[in-house]
């Protein structure tokens, strides 16, 4: 169990435990690659980040996650992992979160991309992307960094 303070000041707890906070949480995020490149949305008011959003009802937040790539990059998943699960203390609600990492067969250009510009492709991601304003909040805590050593160690 990792144990850190996010962008905003709010204590979240990340495992790579399975669902070790909730066994139907509410939100997803999807970090997703493409031909070798990192596939990440533009987001209209955060930001560059990976895809995610809430689970509906009736769905499970594996194809909740399925379907926010879809949605926000016009990504089809070919494999989906669940990578781990993070809890968020914040200041007006508690966010229990499942992370997976998608492997993207393909891009289909989507009549809308909902609250997003649409895809980006990445050879890398910054260094220093803790730093640079047109990333997502999303994107600079240790979260990210975790979960990026985890998909490292487990595709190489």
């Amino acid at each position: 169990m990792y144990i850190f303070t996010d962008y905003y000041k709010n204590q979240v707890r990340f495992s790579f435990k399975n669902h070790p906070f909730s066994k139907q949480p509410k939100h997803v995020w999807v970090i997703c690659k493409y031909k070798n490149e990192w596939l990440l949305t533009n987001h209209k008011e955060r930001g560059l980040e990976f895809p995610g959003g809430k689970v509906e009802q009736g769905e499970t937040a594996e194809q909740a996650a399925i379907r926010e790539v879809k949605e926000e990059t016009g990504g089809i998943v070919e494999t989906i992992d669940y990578i781990g699960q993070y809890h968020v203390n914040g200041k007006a609600s508690t966010v229990i979160k499942n992370v997976y990492f998608a492997e993207i067969k393909k891009l289909e250009e989507q009549p809308t991309y909902f609250e997003t510009y649409g895809p980006i492709l990445l050879e890398e991601l910054p260094e220093n992307i803790k730093e640079e304003k047109k990333y997502s909040f999303i994107m600079k805590d240790d979260v990210l960094t975790y979960c990026m050593k985890k998909i490292i160690e487990t595709t190489t």
